[in-house]
């Protein structure tokens, strides 16, 4: 049969599907993944075939959005000011931003011909079956014109009735989904969802859509192991893996790395730090008791460590648990709250909210996972639950299904 999947225009958004993908494939199945033309090549690199004719819609643009109109309600708990929603600078003034005049050109127009992009394409390929995540829903409207099913595949955590503040399933400014005669966009539209998390972790969905659990299996990029990484550490390991996303969201007052990386002095562990360069460039001078990988996937480097932190994007959650490895999560902005939230209330981690960090605080968490067996016990209970789901083939074959019932 022929899969269609359409994604957004952030890798840690579809790197979750990339394995499905793969089960897809190996079942024999011809799958197609619509992007926008920036991912065509991380796409490729993955294995998959790209369909480059999506909108090219910044999602960091997207939370800030959502942070702007968080600071307009009272709800903003950082000392400076969210950052505009186009530039990424301060928004010290709200007449600097106008939402006819910045939203619907570099919004709702792209995604408006988004929508129609990914239409034409299922109407032209005729898939049987459609699979999306949750901030391209393109996919799910190209499924209801074309009346075949679709699924919509969870990142971790984060339901699709969550806080509405999170928007997972976004509001249809374009008006595509009236258009086109399939009804208002929202949750109740959404019929299933692959859900790649263990029963602790699970997001909330309507009693509607069908849940279809799925084996969490991690997919960060491609990227070679350094012989360092191969031998067993003389300290006990632990991993800071920090990406761009919060200071791309929320500014200057997210960069947390170097308290995080000051907290770690003198606990007698040695850190690897897993950061793009940019961060890497921001946070000057590494310690010596410091490793650096930059934008290495952290599939490849949990296995050897005692704990992680992390700032609670759900790739970073997801590859924790799949490995058993217990968090120190600091979220600071979007689903990063209710993902860390999540893992604090399975007892497999510990919370440090973003905009309430002091090296202080990261220390005394750090510690608690070092000292109590609790977490390790935990984490490991929820990476067994974990590799007791279906395994991305064996979600192929109950895919195939779907899609032969119609």
């Amino acid at each position: 049969m022929r899969v269609l999947f359409t994604v957004s225009a952030w890798p840690g958004h579809y790197y979750p599907l990339v394995p499905l993908g793969w089960g897809l494939q190996a079942a024999g199945h011809e799958v197609r993944f619509a992007c926008a033309p920036s991912q065509r090549d991380t796409l490729s690199g993955a294995g998959l075939t790209p369909a480059p004719v999506l909108a090219e819609i910044d999602m960091a643009f997207l939370a800030r959005l959502q942070n702007v109109r968080k600071a307009a309600e009272g709800d903003w708990p950082y000392p400076g000011p969210p950052p505009h929603p186009v530039t990424g600078q301060p928004l010290t003034d709200p007449a600097d931003f106008s939402f006819e005049r910045e939203i619907v050109p570099r919004y709702v127009k792209p995604l408006k011909q988004s929508y129609a992009a990914a239409v034409e394409l299922a109407e032209e390929w005729r898939p049987q079956l459609v699979v999306h995540e949750p901030l391209s829903m393109e996919g799910l409207l190209a499924a209801r014109v074309t009346g075949v099913p679709s699924a919509l595949h969870l990142w971790g955590p984060v339901g699709t009735v969550e806080d509405p503040g999170l928007g997972l399933v976004p509001q249809d400014f374009t008006g595509s989904f009236r258009e086109y005669g399939v009804g208002e966009l929202g949750p109740d539209l959404i019929d299933r969802a692959v859900d790649p998390c263990p029963a602790p972790l699970r997001g909330l969905l309507p009693d509607s859509t069908e849940r279809l659990p799925m084996r969490y299996v991690p997919y960060n990029g491609p990227g070679a192991v350094p012989d360092w990484l191969l031998d067993a550490p003389d300290r006990p390991r632990v991993c800071v893996v920090w990406g761009n996303s919060p200071r791309r969201m929320v500014g200057a007052d997210a960069f947390a790395l170097p308290r995080i990386v000051r907290a770690l002095d003198g606990l007698g562990v040695e850190v690897v730090l897993a950061a793009g360069r940019d961060d890497l460039a921001q946070l000057g001078e590494v310690p010596s008791y410091v490793r650096v990988l930059e934008n290495f996937p952290l599939q490849q480097l949990l296995p050897s460590c005692v704990a992680v932190v992390h700032h609670g994007g759900a790739g970073a959650v997801m590859t924790a648990v799949a490995h058993g490895v217990p968090q120190l999560v600091i979220p600071h902005a979007m689903d990063q709250f209710t993902n860390a939230d999540r893992v604090a209330a399975s007892g497999a981690g510990l919370v440090v909210r973003g905009y309430e960090i002091t090296e202080d605080g990261v220390r005394d968490a750090l510690a608690r996972l070092f000292d109590e067996p609790s977490f390790i016990a935990t984490a490991a209970e929820l990476q067994e639950q974990m590799s007791d789901l279906a395994s991305p083939l064996e979600m192929a074959g109950t895919l195939e299904e779907l899609a032969a019932a119609g």
